[in-house]
């Protein structure tokens, strides 16, 4: 019941920054790669396999966009 609740505030707190829907899509994407890994590992790892590859993903994405949009700005001045 606690690994249920941990996973679901986990999920919670990561649904509630990604605003925007690349981001998005790099949590679903990540979700569905953690959630087979987490398959592979053992009964019961899905669930945590599939929230640490949003997380994880949801940063991935989050720092390229963070990069494309500061190499955006760089070219223009103010």
């Amino acid at each position: 019941m606690r690994k249920a609740l941990v996973l679901i505030a986990a999920m919670a707190a990561t649904a509630t920054v990604s605003v925007q829907p690349v981001m998005a899509k790099g949590c679903i994407r990540g979700a569905m790669a953690g959630g087979v890994a987490g398959h592979f590992v053992g009964k019961g790892h899905a669930l945590a396999g599939a929230a640490a590859g949003c997380i994880v993903a949801h940063h991935h994405y989050a720092k390229k966009a963070r990069e494309a949009k500061a190499a955006a700005h760089a070219g223009h001045p103010g």
